[in-house]
């Protein structure tokens, strides 16, 4: 059977970029392009979940908040396919929420950010 083509864009500014992590999350490592989002902030959050800190090698992880306009983060845009999408959401602790952005590049993309209540 052959694999789904990619059809959601993802932008990562932070551990999913990591080849290990790429590589327990998604059985794979995914090709990107340097990219950016406009009008966000990253802070550092502390995370519990030990699914994430074995993978990731850290339980400080960046988190995205609301910023200025001229606030810009800097990360990749990935390609991935529905079940991609699910195995993040999966890695993503509940102190993320997935939202749509704008991308610099152009069209728009999913992000995680700080959820509601988190911090």
């Amino acid at each position: 059977m052959a694999k789904p083509s990619p059809a959601h864009k993802l932008f990562s500014y932070g551990t999913l970029q990591l080849p290990e992590v790429q590589r327990a999350t998604f059985g794979r490592l995914i090709p990107g392009q340097a990219d950016a989002i406009v009008g966000y902030r990253s802070e550092m959050l502390t995370i519990t979940e030990p699914m994430v800190i074995e993978r990731s090698g850290t339980d400080q992880h960046p988190v995205l908040v609301p910023g200025a306009e001229t606030d810009t983060v800097e990360g990749t845009t990935f390609l991935i396919d529905d079940a991609e999408l699910a195995a993040a959401d999966e890695y993503e602790v509940d102190d993320y929420t997935r939202i749509e952005v704008p991308l610099r590049s152009g069209g728009s993309g999913w992000v995680y950010v700080l959820a509601d209540g988190a911090h």
